[in-house]
């Protein structure tokens, strides 16, 4: 039984005549008597009663009348949700960011495509990069912008690097600037307080693991926040710290000091799973995402790869 077949028999029902219910479907008529013929002997069982040129619903048709009209709503309510969703009519895109893109590129990001837009969910997730790689493998993500670990990230996802990005050391920009120099050596941290991120933050790895390579321990003036917190402390002037220059675009209150050659720099990747076909949604946001890093006005500092 075809859908194409249950379309016949609802025309006919609705003319009582099979010549004018190929009319209305723009078919010949034997092809919608053959239809009907096949539909019969497919159920067992005569449809119609036909008499002096019109036709009468059997006992079998009446049976068959409230199914067919339920089973053709019910494939045309089908047919527009998945058009909804291919024309982003409708949808929803999980997305995950790391704190330092969530108050940067992100926010610009998803301005854009709302405008474009508008219907569609956007759920975001702000988390680490191991965090957001967890969830992007538990299929909670359809995408994550995360920060490109040396050694790569699962098999099971594929990253592209989108952009790169240096860092910086953020200071009160009331205050004395943290050098007297256009730039600023790493070892010249060596006795500046620091203001450190929590455990398990990317960036606190990053800067630990520069410091060490320097050739010494930093002291901390406070740790234990998230990016916000670290910044509003560095406002505050309890310390500096390395960032991404992205954050700082939109901070008046703190200064930027570029680190001296070869610096510190650090690869975003956009993430997704890797034998996962993404959702329309999700890949008119990454359209985005990758238009935006191309065209649109990046931070002094950030490079679209």
């Amino acid at each position: 039984m075809q859908l194409q077949q249950l379309r016949y028999f609802l025309a006919v029902v609705e003319t009582r005549h099979f010549t004018q219910a190929a009319d209305v479907l723009g078919v010949s008529q034997p092809t919608l008597s053959k239809q009907i013929h096949t539909l019969e002997t497919t159920l067992g069982a005569p449809l119609f009663e036909r008499a002096r040129g019109a036709v009468a619903l059997t006992a079998a048709g009446e049976t068959l009348l409230p199914l067919a009209r339920r089973m053709i709503a019910d494939a045309d309510t089908a047919r527009d949700a998945v058009q909804e969703i291919v024309g982003l009519r409708r949808g929803r895109v999980r997305v995950g960011a790391t704190p330092s893109l969530c108050s940067s590129l992100v926010p610009a990001v998803l301005h854009r495509f709302r405008a474009e837009h508008p219907d569609i969910a956007l759920h975001v997730n702000e988390g680490s990069s191991q965090d957001l790689i967890v969830d992007l493998l538990a299929r909670d993500l359809d995408l994550a912008l995360i920060v490109q670990p040396e050694q790569g990230v699962d098999a099971a996802l594929h990253a592209a690097p989108v952009l790169r990005e240096s860092l910086v050391v953020a200071s009160v920009a009331s205050g004395p600037p943290p050098t007297v120099f256009r730039e600023l050596a790493l070892t010249d941290l060596r006795d500046t307080p620091l203001v450190m991120f929590r455990p398990g933050y990317d960036l606190r790895d990053v800067t630990l693991e520069a410091c060490r390579r320097a050739g010494f321990i930093p002291r901390f003036a406070v740790e234990g926040g998230e990016m916000d917190a670290v910044l509003a402390f560095v406002e505050a002037g309890l310390g500096v710290a390395l960032v991404p220059s992205m954050v700082l675009a939109n901070r008046p209150l703190l200064r930027a000091t570029p680190l001296a050659p070869p610096g510190m720099r650090r690869t975003v990747a956009l993430a997704h799973r890797r034998r996962a076909v993404l959702p329309h949604a999700a890949e008119a946001l990454r359209a985005t995402l990758l238009d935006h890093i191309a065209t649109g006005e990046l931070p002094i500092g950030v490079q679209p790869l």
